[in-house]
């Protein structure tokens, strides 16, 4: 039973802004419910560290499309499978919308019943809006990381 996920907010930021911001990967504690620790490893690999449904977990994964202010696009390469993309749409000078679209497998249960309920869903759309509060509280990136990753045609 794979599970999927599609959410979407407006910031009140540029997209450039918003884009920045959401590159620095090893700040996504600050609004990701669960998520304990992100180590960014390299420009494509990033270690990650959170709870869910109760449980820690661990995982690894690759950037595997990067477009500065468009799009960031991701797969776990082991531990908890998942895979999605977050496209980054200009509104105005400073409006961006926000779109999230992730895969993954619930494994046992509780995360089966999570799944069920739309539990997902509604704590990927609290990140969002944390990450809302974030950046428009401060009003600018706290970083940027610009760099293009292209999918490889033969993966």
């Amino acid at each position: 039973m794979a599970g999927k996920i599609e959410q979407s907010i407006e910031v009140e930021v540029p997209v450039r802004t918003a884009y920045n911001q959401w590159t620095q990967f090893e700040e996504f504690p600050q609004f990701m419910e669960g998520v304990e620790s992100v180590k960014q490893l390299d420009d494509t690999h990033v270690h990650w560290v959170a709870e869910i449904a109760g449980k820690r977990h661990e995982w690894d994964a690759e950037i595997t499309e990067q477009n500065p202010d468009e799009r960031v696009a991701w797969k776990a390469t082991d531990g908890k499978m998942n895979a999605g993309v977050v496209t980054f749409h200009r509104l105005g000078e400073s409006k961006t919308k926000l779109m999230v679209q992730m895969d993954y497998e619930p494994e046992g249960i509780v995360e089966r019943v999570g799944h069920l309920i739309d539990a997902d869903e509604r704590r990927v759309k609290g990140d969002l809006e944390r990450f809302k509060e974030l950046v428009e509280s401060r009003g600018t990136e706290t970083g940027a990381w610009r760099g293009e990753v292209e999918q490889d045609a033969t993966s």
